[in-house]
């Protein structure tokens, strides 16, 4: 059996694709919709640092690295689709899955060299993605159905947007930054 190492981790170090206005928005719709079904929902984590992303890479530490070839690979349509499940026990999270590109598949490829090995979460480990946007955490299983009723009538079956910037999401200093050095991320 193959134990994440991460999972007994408090603080990692993450990159994240981030949306436009847009399309952050639309995701924002989706939690706003949740949390007025009185349901768990992202909209219900109010820190300055949470926004509609795409995680890329999770490790506990990330030394700085020369990202900035991403940049070359921004902005990046995508669709979202229809809603996944993670989990395990008595709740689940609630995700968009993002319907994968070759664009997607090779950016994501190239944030994991650039980055260097580390001890990346398993689960983000290119041949083992898969890309999502969360919507919801902690959805009792009870709870599952009616959550995904409410995206049903809520949101589009698909869902184009624009992923514009990376962002590196530092759990322990509490800290977002811009990789690609393009000056700060709006609304982080």
């Amino acid at each position: 059996m193959v134990v994440d190492a991460l999972s007994a981790v408090a603080a990692v170090v993450s990159l994240e694709l981030v949306f436009d206005e847009p399309s952050d928005a639309a995701v924002r719709r989706e939690w706003d919709a949740l949390l007025a079904a009185d349901l768990p929902s992202q909209a219900r984590h109010t820190g300055s640092s949470n926004r509609p992303h795409i995680t890329l890479l999770v490790r506990p530490e990330l030394p700085d690295a020369d990202l900035s070839a991403l940049a070359a690979g921004l902005p990046l349509r995508l669709t979202l689709g229809a809603p996944l499940l993670f989990g395990a026990g008595r709740s689940r999270v609630i995700a968009r899955s993002v319907i994968p590109s070759l664009a997607l598949l090779d950016l994501h490829a190239r944030t994991h060299a650039l980055a260097g090995t580390g001890d990346d979460a398993l689960h983000t480990r290119p041949g083992a993605w898969t890309a999502h946007v969360t919507l919801a955490r902690r959805v009792p299983l009870e709870h599952v159905g009616e959550a995904l009723a409410v995206l049903a009538e809520t949101g589009e079956a698909e869902l184009a947007v624009t992923a514009t910037g990376v962002r590196r999401w530092d759990s322990a200093t509490k800290t977002v930054s811009d990789p690609l050095g393009r000056g700060t991320l709006e609304t982080c």
